[in-house]
């Protein structure tokens, strides 16, 4: 099997960024975003996707964080599509349902070629840190178009912000870590399409 890593640079006047992803990683993480909550999700992501990842990013934080974590979504989702090349043997599909305590988040995706989000977050903050939790649903609309995959997060249960956003980024590691595990019983792509671009 290839490899399935990759290594991206997106400059521009808002974000500098550096990332390197490798779906079939250990969990090992380095990350600097200048937003330590962003950080820490992100950490969280490659953990318990077993993902090994790097990002560095250098945003316009005087402004707000909006550019800095939606950047990050847009490469991360450009990575994501990249490492599954023609998606073949992949299973494509993957959920999990994630409690944190206080809080239960479903995820599930589809690395279908087709963007889509949805989701129903009801925070009751405006802020975690420095991160704004707004950002949630800029982030994973970032990556699910520029990755080419449904993502569909629910928030079941819990008042938490901190433990809502947690969860819904542990979910979505753990079902894209699903969606993405090679099946050898795949002998090509999994849709009766024959193809997984849109």
């Amino acid at each position: 099997m290839a490899e399935r890593k990759i290594s991206l640079v997106r400059k521009t006047t808002e974000t500098d960024i550096r990332l390197d992803l490798n779906l079939d990683g250990s969990g090992k993480s380095t990350v600097n975003t200048g937003i330590g909550f962003f950080d820490h999700m992100l950490a969280s992501f490659a953990k318990h996707g077993l993902f090994d990842l790097k990002v560095t990013v250098k945003g316009d934080l005087v402004v707000d964080c909006h550019h800095t974590i939606e950047d990050t979504g847009i490469v991360l989702g450009q990575a994501i599509r990249k490492c599954c090349g023609d998606k073949k043997g992949i299973k494509r599909f993957g959920s999990f349902l994630l409690p944190m305590d206080d809080t239960l988040v479903l995820c599930a995706i589809d690395i279908s070629g087709r963007p889509y989000l949805s989701e129903d977050f009801r925070f009751t903050t405006d802020r975690v840190g420095y991160f704004d939790t707004e950002m949630v649903k800029e982030f994973f609309y970032a990556i699910s178009y520029s990755a080419g995959m449904n993502i569909h997060l629910k928030h079941m249960d819990g008042e938490n912000n901190h433990h809502i956003i947690e969860a819904a980024f542990k979910a979505f590691a753990k079902a894209l870590d699903e969606a993405t595990t090679i099946d050898s019983r795949i002998d090509s792509v999994l849709s009766t399409k024959g193809t997984l671009e849109g």
